[in-house]
C-alpha cells in the first residue's frame, strides 16, 4: 500500500529566527522532524524520534518568541495557533501576566494511503471509533478518512476541526482532506454545539471529528448517530476497556451500569447479585484500537465485544497489520490474559493514583469496603488513575501520562465519597453501601443552600461519625459554621452561618 507524505517543512522554517532555521535547513533527517521547542532564557531544540537536538547555544529570547509570534496565525482558546494553508501547530505557554514565553512547533504532515488498512471498514457506512496512545496516528488516518470518502465514495463529510489539527490553519482547508468541508470551533467548550450544528444546518452523510472527550461531546456523538450520519471519530483512552472504566465516555460505547439480580437469577448465572451491563445501544458500530502506524486491532460488534467483557468472557479482536511487502494480514487473536482481563483485570491490579481528589478519603472508603487497594504517589507506578471530572476536562500532565502509558482512567462526577465507593464497587464488581452517603452528603448541600439564602441555621439527620465529619467539611467549604449536637446514636449536624446562632 503506496504512501504520499508531504510536510510543507518550508513554511515553518519560514517562520522561525534565521539562527535556529538554518541549522535546521542543514541536516539531512529533516523528514524524521517532530518539533521545535522554544523557551525564553533557554536554548533552542528540535526534537526527532529518537531523541533531542540543540540548535543554538544562543539562549531563546523574546525577541525570538515574538518573531515566531507575530508570522503565525491567532492563538485560540487552548492556546493553539498555525500556519495557514498547512498542517503545522504552534502551541504557546504563557506566564502569569499571559505574555508567551515558550512555544512548541510541531511539524503536521499529511500521509496518504495511511487507511488502506481499514478502509473496507471506513466504506461500510458505520460508524467508527478510533482509538490509541497520542503520537500513534489517530488524527492523520482521520484526515485521510475525510478525503477517501469525499473523494473516492463523493459522499457529503462534514469535519469538525477544533483545533485546526485535521484540515490546518486559516479560512481555506488543506487539501489533504479533498473536497469535505471544514467547520471550526470558536473555543474547545463548543465542540459539542458545533457537532449539532453540522447535523442539523449542512445535511452531512459523514461528520468526521478528533478527541470526543467530554460527556457533552458524548451526547452529541449519540444524537449524530441516532440521525443516521456516519461518525467516524477519535477518542481518549487506548483500548475499548479504557472507555468502560470511564463514566464520562461510556456512553460511546452503550453505558455501563450497575443491576442487582435476583437469589435465583444469580444461581442460573454463576455470577454475583450485582452485575455491571449495557445500558442502550453502542453509539459506534466498530471500534478500531491503533496499536501502531501499521497495526490495528478490530473490534467490529461493539455491542457483542462489551457485553462479552461485562460477562467475564474471553474476547477475540481482529488484528490487521502490513506485511514487510506491505501486503494486508489478518488474524483473529485470543485475549493474552484469562477471562475478563478488561475489568477484573483491573480489580487486581489495585494501586491507584488520585487525581483532583481527597486521599485520605480514596484510602478510608477503600478500608471501609475491605478491598485490597493501594493509594500511590506517581502516575507511573499506578494501575489505574482516579480523577474528577473537572479536573479530566482540564488535562494536565498526570492525564497525558496515563494515556500515554495506556493506564486505565476512572472519572468520578464529583469527589464525593459516595462516588469514590461507586467507583470502587465498579471496579471490583462489588455490592456498595454508597447510597446512604450520597443522601447525607446532598442533605447538607440542601441545608448550605438555604442557609446563604437567608435561613438562620439548619438541623440534619442523625449521621456516624464519618459522616458527619464530611458534613462538618462541607459546611466549612462554604465558609458557614456547623455544630454536632445531641448524643449518639441521635447525633447529628447543624449549620449555621460565621457569628449566627450556634
Amino acid at each position: 500500500m503506496f504512501k504520499r507524505i508531504t510536510d510543507d517543512l518550508d513554511a515553518l522554517m519560514e517562520r522561525l529566527p534565521p539562527h535556529i532555521a538554518e541549522p535546521l535547513m542543514q541536516r539531512e533527517d529533516r523528514s524524521e522532524l517532530l518539533e521545535v521547542v522554544l523557551d525564553l532564557g533557554r536554548v533552542p531544540e528540535a526534537r526527532y524520534p529518537g531523541g533531542e537536538v540543540v540548535l543554538s547555544e544562543k539562549e531563546v529570547s523574546r525577541e525570538d518568541l515574538e518573531y515566531v509570534v507575530s508570522r503565525i496565525g491567532v492563538f485560540s482558546g487552548d492556546n493553539r495557533a498555525g500556519i495557514e494553508r498547512t498542517l503545522h501547530r504552534i502551541s504557546a505557554i504563557r506566564n502569569r501576566e499571559g505574555r508567551v514565553v515558550g512555544l512548541t512547533l510541531r511539524v503536521g504532515r499529511a500521509v496518504y494511503g495511511t487507511i488502506g488498512i481499514i478502509e473496507d471498514l471506513i466504506k461500510s457506512g458505520k460508524s467508527i471509533l478510533l482509538l490509541g496512545r497520542p503520537g500513534v496516528g489517530k488524527t492523520t488516518m482521520l484526515r485521510e478518512v475525510a478525503r477517501v470518502l469525499a473523494d473516492d465514495l463523493n459522499k457529503r463529510v462534514i469535519v469538525v476541526d477544533t483545533s485546526n489539527e485535521i484540515a490546518g490553519d486559516g479560512d481555506i482547508p488543506h487539501p489533504a482532506i479533498g473536497p469535505a468541508r471544514r467547520m471550526q470551533v470558536p473555543t474547545p467548550q463548543l465542540q459539542h454545539a458545533v457537532m449539532i450544528e453540522a447535523v442539523e444546518n449542512h445535511m452531512p452523510e459523514v461528520i468526521v471529528i478528533d478527541e470526543i472527550g467530554t460527556e457533552l461531546e458524548a451526547q452529541a456523538a449519540r444524537t449524530i448517530a441516532e440521525r443516521g450520519v456516519q461518525l467516524v471519530a477519535t477518542a481518549h483512552g487506548n483500548t475499548l476497556e479504557n472507555l468502560i472504566m470511564n463514566p464520562t465516555l461510556a456512553d460511546l460505547i452503550g453505558g455501563i451500569q450497575t443491576v442487582t439480580l435476583g437469589d435465583e437469577e444469580a444461581r442460573r448465572r454463576g455470577t454475583q447479585k450485582s452485575i455491571l451491563e449495557r445500558k442502550a445501544p453502542p453509539t459506534f458500530d466498530i471500534v478500531v484500537e491503533i496499536q501502531d502506524w501499521d497495526r490495528v486491532a478490530v473490534h467490529s460488534d461493539v455491542a457483542a465485544v462489551v457485553d462479552a467483557l461485562l460477562r467475564g468472557r474471553p474476547i477475540h479482536p481482529e488484528v490487521r497489520w502490513l506485511d514487510e511487502t506491505s501486503e494486508l494480514r489478518r488474524e483473529k487473536v485470543a485475549p493474552a490474559k484469562g477471562v475478563r482481563e478488561g475489568l477484573a483485570g483491573i480489580a487486581k491490579a489495585t494501586r491507584i493514583y488520585p487525581l483532583g481528589i481527597n486521599r485520605s478519603r480514596l484510602e478510608q472508603a477503600a478500608k471501609k469496603m475491605e478491598l485490597p487497594v493501594k493509594v500511590v504517589d506517581d502516575v507511573a507506578n499506578a494501575s489505574l488513575l482516579m480523577t474528577s471530572k473537572g479536573f479530566y476536562r482540564r488535562k494536565p500532565q498526570p492525564i497525558h501520562d496515563a494515556e500515554a502509558g495506556g493506564i486505565p482512567i476512572y472519572v468520578l462526577r464529583n469527589s464525593r465519597v459516595s462516588q469514590m465507593e461507586r467507583a470502587l464497587a465498579n471496579i471490583f464488581d462489588v455490592e456498595t453501601t454508597a447510597e446512604p452517603f450520597s443522601l447525607a452528603i446532598e442533605e447538607a448541600e440542601r441545608a448550605i443552600a438555604q442557609v446563604m439564602e437567608g435561613r438562620g441555621s439548619v438541623e440534619l439527620s442523625p449521621q456516624n461519625a464519618y459522616i458527619r465529619l464530611l458534613q462538618h467539611q462541607l459546611a466549612q467549604r462554604h465558609n458557614l459554621a456547623s455544630q454536632s449536637t445531641g448524643r449518639e446514636p441521635r447525633r447529628r449536624v447543624r449549620i449555621f452561618r460565621t457569628g449566627g446562632e450556634a
